[in-house]
């Protein structure tokens, strides 16, 4: 192996999120739920019945959005169980792929990334992946993961998940990708973060906004996006900044019990169609005021602003199903939040449209704010 001083000059190269990987007390259970509630598949399985002793994991898809639920077969698994009780279900891991998972490994941990697993390499008849685990900050970690010509289900190891026959008759759901991941850090520790991420793995700073920009009556946040080279990858970072009362993100602390992913952001081209079949599924999203419907309308009609695009979705249907829109004079984003996904107020999804539009919502995110302080209002964290 090279010495860590050969690696210093080296640059990380990643391709895209690979998969995301959670620890959750029932693992097909929280499978289950993300595919009839949000529209995933069943992708892959493995378990008792496929050798592997001590972890399940089923794991669920869509196109390229990937993600992985893990549980503890045994109850002496102290490291998942001790995770568990501390943050309840949460992201363990966001996979990174790459072309050399031991490279970036070296590159990483030569730099000053806490070293999880060494490189290490698992195959099958339909080949092998190489795989490396490091982490930044506590609670969440990153596999680098080596998967050219591997042509097996998600990973050796796997096999192909049973089918649903509820999800037959269910409308189809067709995602793109993970946009980005958010993590909330405590209050002073954002730019501390953000500078691992640039200095240890490569990323730069894409876009930011603070508390001047991002405010409301009672909470404020910061907020840094870190992207890769090719910004195929972004990663939010997110602090709280002084407010009259508990902003979400502080909110989000406490339950959690610390840093951590906060929610994931899913890519997707017919935003309008997909809310209201996943709606018709069950999902809960957050709401938004009629007030800022009866705004946004006036502003789109501003020819000061200077817009050269034209809104191709219709207002009305918008403001039914509570998606948000964000603009520059250029182009145009469509978003929605979840409610959380479970009984913690931690997780949550993401999802997003974009036309000619690379931001990541600044226009919506008082709005935001509002709609999550009236739920944090009903749950007495306000």
């Amino acid at each position: 192996m090279k010495s860590p001083l050969s690696y210093e000059k080296k640059i990380i190269k990643y391709e895209a999120f690979d998969h995301i990987k959670f620890w959750v007390g029932n693992a097909k259970q929280a499978a289950s739920f993300y595919c009839t509630r949000l529209g995933f598949e069943p992708y892959a399985y493995s378990g008792l019945e496929t050798g592997s002793r001590d972890i399940v994991s089923h794991v669920v898809r869509n196109n390229d959005a990937v993600f992985c639920f893990e549980s503890a077969l045994y109850p002496d698994n102290f490291e998942i169980g001790n995770f568990l009780t501390k943050h309840g279900d949460g992201v363990r891991d966001i996979a990174l792929a790459v072309d050399d998972a031991t490279v970036c490994y070296n590159i990483a941990v030569s730099r000053g990334a806490t070293s999880i697993k060494e490189p290490w390499s698992v195959s099958d008849d339909h080949g092998k992946v190489v795989m490396a685990t490091i982490s930044l900050y506590n609670g969440t970690n990153h596999t680098f993961i080596q998967r050219s010509g591997y042509s097996g289900y998600f990973l050796p190891g796997f096999v192909k998940a049973d089918s649903d026959p509820l999800l037959e008759k269910l409308p189809k759901i067709s995602l793109n990708f993970v946009d980005h991941c958010v993590s909330n850090q405590p209050e002073s520790k954002m730019v501390e973060v953000c500078d691992r991420y640039e200095k240890i793995l490569d990323f730069h700073r894409f876009w930011s906004v603070d508390d001047k920009d991002i405010h409301t009556e009672y909470s404020s946040l910061r907020s840094i996006v870190m992207a890769d080279g090719v910004e195929s990858i972004k990663l939010p970072i997110n602090e709280p900044a002084h407010g009259l009362r508990k902003s979400q993100i502080e909110e989000f602390i406490e339950h959690y019990g610390g840093p951590g992913i906060q929610h994931i952001a899913l890519n997707c081209d017919n935003i309008v169609s997909i809310i209201r079949d996943l709606k018709g599924r069950g999902a809960e999203f957050l709401k938004t005021p009629k007030s800022y419907y009866d705004n946004l309308r006036l502003k789109l009609k501003d020819q000061n602003l200077g817009l050269i695009f034209k809104l191709k979705e219709n207002i009305d249907e918008l403001e039914e199903l509570n998606i948000l829109i964000d603009y520059d004079k250029n182009g145009y984003l469509l978003q929605i939040f979840t409610k959380p996904l479970e009984d913690r107020p931690t997780l949550f999804i993401e999802f997003i449209q974009r036309r000619n539009h690379n931001g990541f919502g600044a226009g919506n995110f008082k709005s935001l704010f509002e709609s999550i302080e009236r739920e944090q209002d009903l749950r007495g964290n306000l």
